[in-house]
């Protein structure tokens, strides 16, 4: 697995011997580039991603027997990146789709999330969470499993400014909390990620 950190130098020079030092790692096998689309900068024709890209097509052409390229990325910007780079399309033997996940497939993920961060999210905060994503799958810069992530940090944070100011701040239980309330995700943290999109102007709001 390779990015454009991997494979890109940061000054002269420094490109060739980071990209021909990953494909030998890779050569009998699959070097798998994620977000290929970052390699190239179109706006800057001095950018090193160029020299990367034409080693890759080399070795593409030359090695077909010792060594499998894949390139992935969002099929927009995959797109536009073929658009800049035939060279790249045409040794490109098989192109794959992979649909988004669905809303229930999403809650399944963040339900695994949550028990491997050794969270617990409360049976009525499910449906809280499965209505923000409805909502969130319809808004700019989804992307799937990753916006889930997100959610769930921002759910933890949440989780954990709630139990706050419960015990510290208002002193319930004489300050005390359980283990499993310092663990728990109720259906309020989801709420105030639904309420920020509710409540949004998509127009001028930046969604992660």
């Amino acid at each position: 697995l390779a990015t454009r950190d991997d494979l890109v130098g940061q000054y002269v020079g420094h490109t060739a011997p980071k990209t021909k030092e990953m494909i030998k790692k890779a050569m009998g096998g699959v070097l798998l580039v994620d977000e290929a689309y970052y390699l190239y900068n179109a706006a800057n024709d001095r950018d090193y991603g160029q020299e990367s890209i034409e080693i890759l097509l080399n070795v593409m052409e030359n090695n077909q027997d010792d060594l499998v390229v894949a390139v992935a990325g969002y099929k927009d910007r995959m797109d536009r990146f073929f658009s800049y780079i035939p060279g790249m399309m045409s040794r490109i033997g098989n192109h794959i789709d992979f649909p988004n996940y669905s809303a229930d497939e999403l809650v399944e993920i963040a339900a695994l999330m949550a028990r491997e961060l050794e969270y617990d999210i409360s049976p009525d905060a499910m449906p809280v969470f499965h209505s923000y994503i409805d909502a969130r799958m319809g808004l700019p810069y989804f992307s799937n499993a990753r916006t889930v992530r997100n959610a769930m940090d921002r759910a933890r944070m949440n989780s954990a400014i709630r139990t706050f100011e419960k015990y510290a701040i208002q002193g319930e239980n004489g300050g005390m909390c359980s283990v499993d309330e310092l663990k728990s995700i109720a259906a309020a943290d989801f709420q105030v990620l639904l309420d920020d999109i509710l409540n949004a102007d998509t127009d001028k709001r930046i969604f992660a």
